[in-house]
């Protein structure tokens, strides 16, 4: 391989990544030889010289070549193909994938690039409209002696180079880099419908967050917090749960009351302490689970319910407190609403209005589901339990809307 200063800069694929690459090469002073399947790619790219005929070509005028192919087959052709990369290999070059690949298929590559004693590193890159402007991150895996000859070319079109480990540790950040973004958009979809449903324009909570968190450090806090094993210290999990399953708890208050649906919310609340990594919770029941079943009853079917059973003594009573609710509906792996949802699927199949109204109740009591999302739940149930049964259910849920909504005359305390 030439010396360091001299290393020569190869391109394959020169769409917005590898066109950019090759337009910040160019701009560095080392200008890449490139190849693309359209004859005109590099027409409009800054300095960029017309791509030559076949990846081959490429290989024999270049020392560090970056592939910037779109997926895995295309990566296959370019490195592996009868006019690809390998075909014209010699000992020293080094082939770097910015595309973005199953880590089985990096490891097969770099397999194949390594019985043609050619040099492979993977390397995600991000963000990809900053391409040109020497602007993107690269996310390195691979030998640490293969990433330090390259250094040279990659740092011409990098604005830093981040080695992650050995071969596809930068796939698997730049994969994890990825669920963080499209995580987090879903985390605004859910939170942009709430501002909305509540009469607040999105906008204005992107300024709340512009202002408040500029830098976006929050959003990152959960690893900043780590401690040198990588781990979350137990104390600092144990002082951000209480406000974390607050606020989620409100979250989810204000998505049922304005009838919001909030998945995340759901699974992020449900999951809480594996978040935070403090594993499961002791469960209250096994130090006291008749007070816990008599609890989970009132915040299943609202304030008081529980009065009703509270002088049983019979087993079928005791076992309805002690293992029906402390037990299982006060387990952490469904919420309330959830396991409602299911208990309401299950009543509608025996057909008794009464029961249906009971869980009906429940869910309207703790604003969990709406007046119209029990008549919609109705429909769906019908086409599975039949119509005949689902008459049954359509009583029960209505008669626990007309209760939930029927104002109710005020009390003697009230006149007073």
């Amino acid at each position: 391989m030439s010396g360091r200063s001299e290393l020569r800069a190869g391109v394959v694929g020169l769409g917005m990544i590898g066109g950019g690459v090759a337009v910040s090469l160019a701009r560095s002073g080392r200008v890449p030889a490139v190849h693309d399947i359209r004859p005109d790619a590099s027409a409009g790219l800054a300095g960029v010289p017309d791509p030559l005929g076949s990846p081959a070509e490429v290989a024999e005028a270049a020392d560090v070549v970056m592939v910037a192919v779109v997926d895995a087959d295309q990566a296959r052709e370019v490195i592996g193909g009868e006019n690809g990369l390998l075909s014209a290999a010699r000992p020293g070059l080094t082939v770097v994938l910015l595309a973005t690949v199953a880590l089985p298929v990096v490891h097969e590559l770099g397999a194949l690039c390594a019985r043609h004693g050619v040099g492979f590193l993977d390397c995600g890159v991000t963000p990809g409209d900053k391409a040109a402007e020497n602007g993107m991150v690269a996310i390195l895996g691979g030998e640490q002696a293969t990433a330090d000859a390259a250094m040279p070319v990659l740092d011409d079109w990098a604005r830093k180079v981040v080695r992650c480990g050995p071969l596809g540790a930068g796939m698997a950040t730049k994969i994890a880099r990825n669920v963080i973004t499209y995580g987090g958009w879903r985390t605004v979809a859910e939170a942009a419908a709430l501002a909305r449903a509540a009469g607040v324009d999105p906008a204005r909570l992107a300024e709340v967050i512009d202002t408040a968190d500029p830098e976006g450090r929050t959003l990152l806090q959960l690893l900043r917090m780590r401690g040198p094993d990588g781990a979350l210290p137990e104390a600092v999990g144990r002082q951000i749960e209480p406000l974390m399953t607050k606020d989620l708890d409100a979250a989810r208050d204000v998505a049922a009351t304005l009838g919001v649906d909030v998945p995340l919310v759901e699974v992020a609340r449900a999951r809480a302490r594996r978040t935070l990594e403090l594993g499961e919770a002791p469960s209250p029941a096994r130090s006291d689970p008749r007070g816990y079943g008599l609890e989970m009853m009132d915040e299943v079917y609202g304030p008081g319910f529980s009065a009703s059973v509270e002088g049983g003594g019979d087993p079928f009573t005791d076992q309805t407190v002690d293992y029906l609710f402390a037990q299982v509906w006060g387990r952490e792996g469904l919420s309330v609403r959830d396991r409602r949802l299911l208990t309401l699927g299950v009543a509608a199949t025996v057909a008794r209005p009464e029961l249906i109204q009971i869980i009906a109740n429940g869910a309207l009591v703790n604003d969990e589901l709406s007046p119209d999302q029990l008549r919609e739940a109705v429909l769906h149930l019908a086409l599975y339990t039949g119509w005949c049964k689902a008459t049954a259910t359509h009583a029960g849920v209505t008669a626990a809307i007309d209760a939930h909504t029927t104002p109710q005359p005020p009390t003697a305390q009230e006149h007073k």
